[in-house]
């Protein structure tokens, strides 16, 4: 019975500590506001970086794109939507990190809309590029069998001569 009644007294110090701690913790306190200052720089700065990601990953597939469709490469629109989709993940993602230090409603409905905007996007790309491999697909299907119905023929007229 001595530990429970032991074991209930440490519980309620804790309690009263905590709670004591939490109430001497306030908006104003110069402690509080460094920590919120120093740690929304942070999160300022992951999403800096996280954007500058999205950017060079954009910049890197639109540059592929301009030099595939110089050189006459396949699949060029392909891996430009795939390019342009993985940049939207990224600044997605920084936006969502954004959502973290939102101090007002207003703020986080404009980046509500943004977030929603994006992964909209996101949607039709992901979408779009669904679409471009299916199609790409049937035409190597149709080129193989193209291939496979000369050489048919080819067999047919060897076996009637």
């Amino acid at each position: 019975m001595q530990f429970v009644e032991k074991f209930n007294a440490f519980v309620a110090n804790v309690g009263n500590a905590l709670g004591q701690a939490h109430e001497n913790v306030t908006a104003t306190d110069p402690i509080y506001q460094t920590v919120i200052k120093y740690f929304d720089l942070g999160v300022n700065y992951l999403v800096l970086i996280i954007e500058i990601v999205g950017i060079a990953v954009l910049m890197h597939a639109v540059v592929s794109a301009i030099i595939g469709l110089f050189k006459k490469q396949d699949l060029v629109r392909l891996k430009l939507a795939e390019g342009i989709a993985l940049s939207l993940e990224f600044k997605v993602g920084g936006e969502l990190l954004r959502t973290v230090i939102v101090r007002d409603w207003q703020e986080l409905g404009v980046l509500g809309a943004i977030i929603l905007l994006r992964a909209a996007l996101t949607f039709l790309i992901q979408w779009e590029i669904r679409i471009e491999k299916r199609n790409e697909e049937l035409k190597a299907l149709a080129e193989e069998n193209d291939k496979h119905q000369a050489k048919a023929d080819n067999s047919a007229e060897d076996e009637v001569k």
